[in-house]
């Protein structure tokens, strides 16, 4: 077995049978996708003809796109701190003499149930919406730059309590490859295996 191409997973996300939430695994609905890092901007232009080929009449799939590093910005940008208005800019300014204790408080921040809740509000908000379009598929990408801050195995089992899996199916784009049933992100550092994830692989 080998990871899916690019164009396998276009296949795939376009069968009505994995269109279906029911089929499936319906007590854990994340589906890994491996890409080599070095594609990282191929990904994410090929992740935005997904949605637009998806949302077309023959499917009127409409889909949600996560870029989870920049979700993780946003929620610190709306956030106070003491007479702050925006706790990512007062972080950005005390980098420049504290760098180590901006990255304690990221990786705090990162790891925070409050983070996980925004990323579903979301997602609920996306799937509720009360329109003609089906809504399997949300896309959970920029794995890769929450790095150091969040590893995408602690962030997939933390989501957990709140994941509704009989309303959608969350297709995580992960910047690296399986060796040894291990994760390497970006192809060289060490991530614990989030083995309970279906690993979208092809003969």
């Amino acid at each position: 077995m080998r990871p899916m191409t690019i164009e396998e997973l276009d296949v795939l996300l376009n069968s009505k049978e994995f269109q279906d939430v029911e089929n499936g695994d319906l007590f854990y609905n994340f589906y890994l996708f491996q890409y080599e890092a070095a594609k990282e901007y191929d990904i994410r232009r090929q992740i935005r003809q997904f949605e637009n080929n998806l949302i077309r009449p023959t499917n009127y799939i409409d889909v949600l796109s996560i870029d989870l590093f920049e979700e993780f910005c946003s929620f610190l940008d709306n956030q106070r701190f003491l007479s702050h208005p925006s706790y990512l800019k007062y972080l950005l300014e005390k980098e420049k003499t504290d760098p180590e204790a901006v990255e304690r408080t990221l990786r705090s921040k990162a790891n925070n149930e409050s983070f996980w809740l925004h990323v579903h509000g979301l997602i609920m908000d996306h799937i509720e919406k009360n329109d003609s379009n089906k809504r399997p598929y949300i896309f959970l990408y920029g794995m890769g730059k929450m790095y150091p801050y969040l590893r995408t195995n602690v962030f997939l089992t933390n989501y957990e309590p709140y994941n509704k899996t009989d309303k959608y199916k969350i297709i995580v784009f992960y910047p690296g490859h399986t060796e040894n049933n291990n994760f390497k992100l970006f192809d060289r550092l060490d991530d614990v295996h989030t083995y309970r994830a279906t690993l979208l692989l092809n003969d």
